[in-house]
Formats: structure tokens, C-alpha cells, sequence
């Protein structure tokens, strides 16, 4: 692994662990076992290092999200297959994570931000009119206007002063919008397949 990896890798296990802000390039240096000032040769500061770790983990979301689409027999497949590399993502993501990226590393914020509103919901408009040429999902439906629903949910999801983590599992809250969503969409003929797939799932 090179050490620009490490690194990333590194600082990830603690932020997800502890938030961003409390912790420190020290404390990434002694998890590292290096040298604060080898971390410095590769990254000038904590906000260029969560930069750096923020275009990583998109790119791998956006490679794996890209996967899932062209591997899919048909849209409701899509859906689940989506739910489950979902699972994945958030239940490994502390909603603290967010609030500090939001309050305290603007330009990581903004990279998140872009990614929301180019990749996700340009994927999830092709996602529904593929669906309505299926007959999987509802033909009156704007898919401007869902698909951007849809992006808004997560990040509501991850508001902590909504879904206190002290009374709330961010998984649980994440997929429950993301069910509520997927049959909101469908035809009747779209409902029956989904809920077929998530019987499967079930077992």
C-alpha cells in the first residue's frame, strides 16, 4: 500500500470512529505509527488529508454505484442492489462524520455537494426513465423533481438535530426513506417485483 493510502486509510478509521473534529494530525501520526512530519509530506494540512479521503471514497461510491447499473437485469433488480451496497455505506458512516465535514472543511463539503448533484441524481433520473420504459415505475412522475427528492433524503437522514444518534440508528433511519422511496415510485406491476426481490433478500 502506498503511503498517500495509508494515510487516507488511517485518518478514515479514526474519523469514523470519533468525527473529524477531535481528531488530530498527531493522533492519525500515532494510529500511522510515523511521523507527523511524513503525513505533512504528503498532505499540507487535516483539510487537505479530508479533501483527499473525500475524492476517494466518491470515486469508489461513484465505481461501485456504476457497477451495480450495468450489472442489473432490469431497474427493480437496480433498486435492490442499491439497497444493499447502501446498507453498506451507511452503516459504516458516524452522522458526525457529515456535521464536521459541513461546518469545518468547506471545500470537502462542496466536493460532496457536486457529487450529490451531478453523479446522484443524473444516475437516478436515468434510474426512473429506464424504469418507466419497463413499466416498473409511475409514468407521471417528474423525474427532476424525484430524483432530487431522493439526494435531499440522505442528507436529511444524517442530520443529527432530525435524527438524534442517541435515539436513532442512521442505517435504519437511511433505510427506511430509502424502502419508503423505492415502492413510491413503482407501478403496481414495479410493487409486486420489488416485493418479491426484497423476500428473497429477506431469507
Amino acid at each position: 500500500m502506498e503511503q498517500t493510502d495509508r494515510i487516507i486509510a488511517g485518518a478514515e478509521e479514526l474519523f469514523l470512529t470519533a468525527g473529524i473534529k477531535s481528531v488530530t494530525m498527531d493522533d492519525i501520526a500515532r494510529h500511522l505509527g510515523m511521523s507527523k512530519k511524513t503525513i505533512y509530506q504528503f498532505f499540507k494540512d487535516k483539510n487537505e488529508l479530508v479533501s483527499g479521503l473525500v475524492k476517494r471514497k466518491l470515486q469508489e461510491d461513484e465505481d461501485r454505484i456504476c457497477g451495480i447499473v450495468a450489472q442489473s437485469g432490469n431497474v427493480i433488480e437496480e433498486m435492490i442492489n442499491m439497497m444493499k451496497c447502501s446498507e453498506e455505506i451507511f452503516s459504516r458512516i458516524n452522522p458526525i462524520v457529515i456535521h464536521d465535514m459541513q461546518k469545518y472543511h468547506p471545500e470537502a463539503w462542496g466536493m460532496f455537494q457536486n457529487f450529490k448533484a451531478d453523479f446522484l441524481v443524473k444516475i437516478l433520473e436515468e434510474l426512473l426513465i429506464k424504469g418507466k420504459e419497463q413499466g416498473y415505475i409511475r409514468h407521471e412522475l417528474d423525474v427532476s423533481i424525484i430524483a432530487r427528492m431522493r439526494v435531499s433524503q440522505v442528507e436529511m437522514g444524517f442530520n443529527t438535530r432530525i435524527f438524534p444518534v442517541t435515539e436513532f440508528n442512521t442505517w435504519k433511519v437511511q433505510f427506511q426513506f430509502l424502502e419508503h422511496f423505492c415502492f413510491g415510485v413503482c407501478t403496481l406491476k414495479g410493487y409486486k417485483l420489488l416485493d418479491e426481490y426484497r423476500s428473497t433478500l429477506d431469507k
